[in-house]
């Protein structure tokens, strides 16, 4: 049995924001909004576990000598 790839990550916001959109919408009959809504939780919890993946590789990536995480102020005019 083969297994469903994941999306990427820009995909599954883009799903989530349409599934909000359509709930919001308030046209759609009760199955279909709890069906929608129901995805919406598996694309949200997705995205949740794949923002904080990212932070813990930026957290790695970002560690001095000692494993210690450094922290630098934002910049945004750099």
């Amino acid at each position: 049995m083969a297994t469903k790839a994941k999306p990427s990550f820009e995909k599954a916001i883009s799903d989530l924001e349409q599934i909000v959109k359509a709930l919001e919408s308030g046209e759609l009959p009760l199955e279909k909004a709890l069906e929608k809504f129901e995805a919406g939780i598996k694309l949200s919890r997705y995205c949740t576990e794949t923002l904080d993946e990212a932070e813990r590789r930026i957290t790695l990536l970002t560690a001095d000598e000692t494993g210690t995480p450094v922290e630098t102020p934002f910049d945004a005019d750099a």
